[in-house]
């Protein structure tokens, strides 16, 4: 089914590396017009963006930081100049709290993290939803993480500002299921990523995250492009009845040995 996204405007915020770029790469490649945003490596950035368009498809690049609010309305005004009006919109980007005890994070880390992986995908969203609303059909699809229902020690920060998003799209679905708009969650595990080979090291000591494979459910850890799998069905025909879920893209779990 590659023409099932045609003639839908997506935005994957975070989509320049990683989960991000794997979603923004599966959606074009399904036929979305897909906006690419970044917040510092515009060269990652055009990758992908090259990538589609030497595929045939449709794509360009735009900056923005999640916790700036104006620059967050310039991206919107920009995409909607140059590839239209959005009506499919990934909220992925984010960043990584510091590792710390809740007794030793600063209130200003918790705000940090609540403004980027909360309040910036917030304003995001009120911002698109009037045109989600004239649309023929609007999707928003969080990605957040198995941490919030593991909370693991170590992680208050990320853990709490994605439970605080997850909340806030389970509400949204229900609020606006009535003007066609689906809100759902998808909840990866670790991934075979920069930021999951960083969290590796740091956990197991210098070893490589391809190390664990073994310990993980059918031979390998969970990549990018599971989870864009995942996103690609909520957003299509298929996933047309499904609002307010939250989908776990973790094979059913690594061993729990290994963390």
């Amino acid at each position: 089914m590659p023409n099932r996204l045609t003639g839908r405007i997506a935005l994957v915020t975070g989509g320049s590396r990683g989960v991000g770029a794997g979603i923004a790469l599966r959606l074009a490649r399904e036929g979305a017009c897909v906006a690419v945003h970044y917040q510092r490596d515009a060269n990652a950035a055009s990758d992908v963006v090259e990538h589609i368009t030497d595929s045939g498809g449709t794509s360009a690049a735009f900056q923005a930081s999640m916790g700036d609010f104006d620059t967050v309305d310039q991206m919107c005004d920009a995409v909607s100049e140059r590839l239209g009006a959005i009506d499919l919109l990934v909220s992925n980007a984010g960043s990584a709290s510091r590792g710390n005890t809740v007794a030793n994070t600063s209130l200003s880390e918790f705000d940090q993290l609540l403004r980027i992986h909360t309040f910036g995908p917030l304003h995001l969203i009120r911002r698109l939803l009037p045109g989600l609303r004239q649309a023929v059909r609007g999707d928003i699809v969080a990605i957040s993480s198995t941490t919030v229902t593991e909370a693991p020690a170590n992680s208050a920060p990320y853990t709490m500002a994605k439970a605080a998003l997850e909340v806030a799209i389970r509400t949204l679905a229900r609020e606006e299921r009535g003007n066609g708009i689906r809100a759902n969650i998808v909840a990866p595990g670790l991934v075979d990523t920069d930021m999951g080979s960083r969290l590796v090291r740091a956990v197991h000591g210098g070893q490589k995250l391809s190390d664990l494979k073994a310990h993980f459910p059918f031979g390998h850890v969970c990549q990018p492009e599971d989870v864009a799998a995942a996103v690609a069905f909520l957003i299509s025909e298929d996933g047309s009845y499904i609002t307010g879920q939250r989908i776990v893209v973790d094979g059913g779990g690594p061993d729990p040995a290994i963390f």
